[in-house]
């Protein structure tokens, strides 16, 4: 039997979430396994896989806040705001005129903190049911509404200049549905000559570090953290008794103790040291609002 747990995979480039979801499977021999938060083909770095019952535990780590690395690229524009669309436009030398060291960082400011962003319509998200990314590649014209997300850091580490374009290296903390490419495409906007990412790198999900990760070839000696492990990196402990594990999983609320709760959710770990389930406060209950499967550990 499948122990279910949380891996943490480095993606190389040119694979799909896909298909580590796909070679997962394989090398684990389930089908229950899924991600938390899609990767580029052309993006490296951090997915979260969970297997088996910890599946259930995705719902709570995909709106993790996320760390990336990425180079963004200057003086170019492609159809899909990154390195894998056709260059659309290039920036003439009367564009680069008015571009200055301060102007790029009034740039990177600008696009700091919490702002408005339009999604690049290469995107994920879904309208009407289908991926915008398959509407485009379908020849469909998409326009993405803007969302709001929090850059609570965008730092340009290093800087190249080449023929025709400047590269910035940069590292950006973000909540999560932010696109990098996104901030590629409007600092290039904003200073008139036109942006698209060239790289990018997830290093980190909440408190997953892809420091920790494995790659892809090595999937069939990982080591998986146990659901109990995973869980309380991204909520808080609630420490239960035997009598309490056994309400909670059958459905009863610990009457009067929502106070033990300092936030709004919790993981709630049995005597044993294995996860129980995710509760929440109800009035001035605790109840669950995920159970695990009780052989899980």
């Amino acid at each position: 039997m499948v122990s279910p747990g949380i891996l943490l995979v480095d993606k190389p480039a040119g694979l799909t979430s896909h298909d580590v979801v796909a070679r997962t499977r394989r090398a684990f021999g389930t089908r229950k396994v899924g991600h938390a938060g899609t990767l580029d083909p052309m993006a490296t770095g951090l997915l979260v896989i969970g297997i088996e019952g910890a599946t259930r535990l995705l719902t709570y780590i995909v709106g993790a806040d996320k760390t990336y690395e990425a180079t963004i690229r200057l003086g170019q524009t492609t159809g899909t705001d990154d390195a894998d669309g056709a260059i659309l436009t290039r920036a003439s030398t009367q564009d680069w005129a008015g571009v200055t060291a301060e102007g790029v960082a009034d740039g990177v400011r600008a696009l700091t903190g919490s702002i408005s962003q339009v999604p690049s319509s290469v995107s994920a998200i879904k309208v009407d049911g289908k991926r915008a990314y398959d509407l485009v590649r379908a020849g469909e014209e998409v326009v993405l509404a803007a969302r709001e997300v929090t850059v609570s850091r965008f730092d340009v580490l290093a800087q190249r200049q080449g023929d025709g374009f400047l590269d910035l290296d940069v590292v950006v903390d973000c909540s999560s549905g932010t696109y990098i490419r996104s901030l590629a495409r409007d600092l290039g906007a904003g200073l008139g000559v036109g942006g698209h990412l060239t790289s990018l790198r997830r290093t980190r999900v909440g408190d997953f570090d892809v420091a920790d990760a494995v790659g892809i070839d090595a999937l069939d000696d990982a080591t998986v953290l146990t659901p109990a492990e995973a869980a309380v990196r991204v909520l808080d402990r609630l420490d239960v008794s035997a009598e309490e594990a056994r309400d909670l999983r059958h459905g009863k609320r610990l009457v009067g103790q929502a106070a033990r709760l300092a936030g709004a959710l919790a993981a709630a770990i049995d005597e044993d040291g294995v996860l129980v389930g995710i509760v929440e406060k109800r009035g001035s209950d605790l109840k669950s609002a995920m159970n695990m499967p009780e052989a899980v550990r």
